[in-house]
């Protein structure tokens, strides 16, 4: 579906600077606002099936980042630089 929408130019100015800011495209942040307004309503009535669809549906449209390195995610990498 496409939707044409006539913003004020500060809301538009707005609209950029947070999907810049979450690492989005306009689209990208625009469907992840409506996803996130309309799927907990839509979740209320699907079944488990249909709610593990939406939500692998929704996982999809996300860039990939990669994975944290071992350290990273190590007692010493995560409280570095602390006195213990």
């Amino acid at each position: 579906m496409t939707v044409t929408l006539n913003l004020k130019p500060e809301l538009e100015a707005g609209l950029f600077a947070q999907a810049q800011a979450s690492g989005m495209t306009v689209e990208e942040y625009l469907l992840s606002v409506v996803e996130g307004a309309v799927l907990p309503t839509m979740q209320k009535t699907l079944s488990a099936e249909e709610r593990a669809a939406a939500f692998e549906a929704w996982s999809a449209g996300h860039r990939p980042t990669p994975p944290l390195s071992d350290y990273a995610v190590s007692r010493d990498g995560i409280y570095e630089g602390r006195d213990h």
